[in-house]
């Protein structure tokens, strides 16, 4: 089994390293918290999904986030997408998607929450 390492500060105070699974989740946040085309040097890195936090949810604007969620996730080799959902929510977006592990057989629930007052992604 591939094992992969990475470094992490955030809600960390002694271990700052991440590994597998929780390093993946974690690069996962952080592709969502970026604006696409705001990091130097690499314009495609990102999502849109901040775009869509007030318009209305029509079934073409699901469909418009749906496939910005499966954009941004498919930026990361490791994951797939099984499925999406998404939400309005008092002062952003709630998605709901599941995600399938490459490297293994497991799969994850995980809930996402766009926060307009705050500008960040987080899980729920």
């Amino acid at each position: 089994m591939t094992t992969f390492i990475g470094f992490n500060t955030v809600d960390q105070f002694k271990k700052f390293t991440l590994t597998d699974q929780a390093l993946i989740k974690q690069d996962l946040k952080n592709a969502f918290n970026i604006r696409q085309g705001s990091l130097p040097g690499r314009p495609d890195y990102g999502t849109r999904i901040w775009d869509y936090v007030f318009e209305n949810m029509t079934d073409q604007m699901l469909d418009s986030m749906n496939t910005e969620i499966q954009r941004t996730v498919a930026q990361d080799p490791r994951l797939q997408v099984n499925s999406v959902l998404a939400f309005p929510r008092d002062n952003g977006l709630l998605i709901e998607l599941e995600i399938q592990f490459v490297t293994s057989t497991d799969a994850e629930r995980l809930s996402v929450f766009f926060d307009l007052q705050t500008r960040s992604a987080s899980w729920l």
